[in-house]
């Protein structure tokens, strides 16, 4: 029998549900049970066999095209990453590094004699590798990187090389002790004319595990998190490799040191290559997705046990979760998980979409780009938040490492700065927006442009990113009153995201517009950018709400598609009261009903208490995953017969 529970996790599940059932069982054997140590030596131990046995059983294929040995689902090979990390952190860096970071540039960047060399190998684990780009001095702004590789016509070598101390590759996982081979990001100089940051192959250990001559790598030790990550440093100090080392793709060179690119733009060339790498920034933002739903899945079933005051007239304490506070802690975090799932669902499908393509769409791939970098800070910012509310929900037992919630929360730490630090993204998605913007009025005169801006009223045609005409139906039957009723009305919050954006897209304009006459374009934009950030955020709100709404179209159960409904009324007026400032400032919102919005979210979480578990068990976490100590397993009912109880006991909170 299927029930609410499962209709909940075949919509959140999307289109990998399979992979995520099969993920489920696998990640259910003891080799993947949860377990927390600080030890490194244990952790980094334990991730190396749990690796072993996930490529013994081809657990890297789905990533690799078909000519590589690889079975070619991209979407698949991103859903296993991220289901890792319900499991362990640790293992989900570690795979994410050898298989994602490390295999995407050589399979991505690389032409078929590295793809002979080196793809099978590092899919079986024959060769472990590491993918060495940030560095002590650059992380963010990877076109500045130091390290050098200078081509020598007379011996047809690259010479790599770190000429300062700040051009130190640091951070790199894997570079403390596993990795023999790293995928070195570095300046390509040949005939004494630099041509930018390009990637090559560069042996840096023995089979023995001894460091190469000229290269230096050392060990990061203890970090906030992520015990089972060998996180290390790499120096080079004028270490020769051969010339068909240059992973040459998009660029190379030739034996008399002669550059050619079929990119001729060095701009276009450079972003061209990093967008091949998008998958990395994907799987990231999704991993981050994971965690806080396990960690929500821990809170929200303790909060279900544990008891704290009388009631008057009661017998026994009232349970945590029958506090309006409480609910208002936890639903609005596991309504915001629910969106961010829909829309790494629909991210994950266009990822899948144009890296099996054979030939992406340019204005298809920069939105991919914009859209992986809003969500992965999305993401990974609701992470932070969402498992530090959980431990915090939970009391000391929250704090104990038997719970899980410490792991969780010092593991994806680094998470909102690794992959691309999370205001450096959120830039890259505002500029990506006024890019858009642009086109629409590049081709006007200074006159024109005047005219444009001072009657602009969101006349820009924007850009669904979800089903066209379920977004369409929905905003026509808004209801624009000023009756707190119609604040449920999704046609009327879809209007109220759109317009926000709208508005402020248009404003941030203009202001760039007229500071870009007073002053230096980077002064001008720097003056903007709180407002630029805030563009950004309302674009990705936007972006994560259509999502939700064309998740609960796919569901097919009439209970669960209620449920989802309410869901998603709670992450919609979630956000509209975090920038209630902004609504009424702006007139959005009169005073009244921005208070009306206020009794709209209390109403959803008390109409939600009663799916307190339901909403949880929907997350789909296997048992084993969520276990806590402080839980008892054999005490809690299921699903179904718990969501009963939670019905009678809201009711009787509410009758009092």
């Amino acid at each position: 029998m299927t029930t609410t529970a499962d209709h909940l996790r075949n919509a959140l599940d999307g289109r990998w549900r399979d992979m995520k059932n099969r993920m489920r069982d696998e990640l259910s054997t003891d080799i993947f049970k949860p377990h927390y140590t600080p030890n490194t030596v244990i952790a980094r131990t334990k991730v190396g066999e749990q690796m072993r046995i996930m490529a013994s059983k081809g657990a890297a294929e789905d990533g690799f095209k078909k000519e590589h040995g690889g079975n070619g689902d991209v979407g698949a090979a991103v859903t296993q990453i991220e289901m890792l990390a319900m499991s362990d952190l640790s293992l989900m860096v570690k795979a994410g590094v050898q298989w994602g970071l490390f295999g995407g540039a050589i399979e991505n960047l690389g032409t078929e004699r590295h793809h002979e060399a080196y793809v099978k190998k590092l899919i079986d684990l024959e060769v472990l590798g590491c993918f060495a780009m940030t560095e002590t001095g650059h992380g963010s702004d990877v076109q500045a990187l130091e390290t050098t590789a200078t081509y020598d016509p007379e011996t047809g070598e690259f010479v790599i090389d770190s000429p300062t101390p700040s051009s130190r590759k640091d951070y790199i996982g894997g570079a403390a002790e596993t990795a023999r081979v790293a995928a070195v990001f570095a300046q390509l100089i040949t005939q004494g004319e630099g041509h930018g940051v390009h990637c090559f192959v560069v042996p840096i250990r023995d089979d023995e595990g001894n460091d190469l001559p000229g290269v230096t790598t050392s060990d990061c030790h203890y970090k906030g998190g992520l015990p089972g990550v060998d996180n290390g440093r790499i120096q080079f100090d004028q270490v020769r490799i051969p010339r068909d080392n240059l992973l040459n793709k998009y660029a190379d060179v030739a034996a008399d040191g002669t550059y050619s690119s079929p990119i001729e733009n060095p701009g276009r060339r450079f972003f061209t290559m990093l967008g091949t790498l998008i998958r990395g920034r994907v799987t990231v933002g999704g991993s981050a997705g994971a965690a806080a739903r396990v960690a929500l899945d821990i809170a929200t079933r303790y909060a279900l046990e544990r008891r704290q005051f009388e009631a008057p007239g009661a017998e026994e304490e009232v349970l945590i979760m029958d506090y309006l506070v409480h609910q208002r802690r936890l639903f609005p975090l596991i309504a915001k998980s629910y969106a961010l799932q829909f829309a790494q669902n629909e991210l994950v499908a266009k990822c899948h979409e144009l890296q099996t393509s054979d030939d992406p769409d340019a204005e298809e791939q920069r939105e991919l780009e914009s859209r992986a970098a809003g969500l992965k800070a999305a993401n990974t910012w609701h992470a932070t938040k969402a498992i530090q509310e959980a431990r915090e929900a939970c009391g000391g037992a929250g704090y104990l490492a038997e719970n899980r919630l410490i792991a969780l929360k010092s593991d994806t730490d680094v998470f909102t700065t690794f992959e691309g630090d999370n205001h450096v993204l959120t830039q890259l998605v505002a500029k990506e927006l006024l890019t858009a913007y642009a086109d629409d009025v590049k081709s006007m005169s200074p006159v024109e442009w005047v005219r444009f801006a001072a009657n602009f009223a969101g006349e820009r045609v924007m850009k669904r990113t979800a089903a066209q005409t379920i977004m369409q139906t929905i905003v026509d039957t808004r209801e624009d009153n000023e009756e707190e009723g119609s604040l449920f009305n999704r046609g009327t919050q879809v209007k109220m995201f759109e317009d926000r954006e709208q508005y402020m897209l248009a404003s941030v304009a203009r202001r760039l517009q007229s500071k870009s006459k007073e002053m230096s374009p980077f002064d001008a934009f720097n003056s903007v950018q709180d407002h630029v950030l805030h563009t950004a955020e309302v674009h990705i709100d936007r972006i994560i709400l259509e999502a939700f709404v064309a998740g609960i179209a796919t569901c097919e159960d009439d209970k669960a598609r209620h449920v989802l409904e309410l869901v998603c009324d709670l992450y919609a007026l979630t956000v509209i009261e975090a920038d209630k400032a902004w609504f009424v400032e702006h007139r959005f919102l009169s005073t009244e009903r921005a208070k009306a919005v206020t009794r709209g979210i209390n109403d959803r979480c008390r109409k939600l208490r009663p799916h307190a578990q339901l909403l949880v068990e929907g997350f789909g976490i296997p048992e084993q995953l969520r276990y806590a100590e402080m839980l008892h397993p054999e005490h809690i009912p299921d699903a179904d017969e718990h969501e009963e109880m939670d019905a009678v006991s809201a009711g009787t909170i509410e009758a009092q």
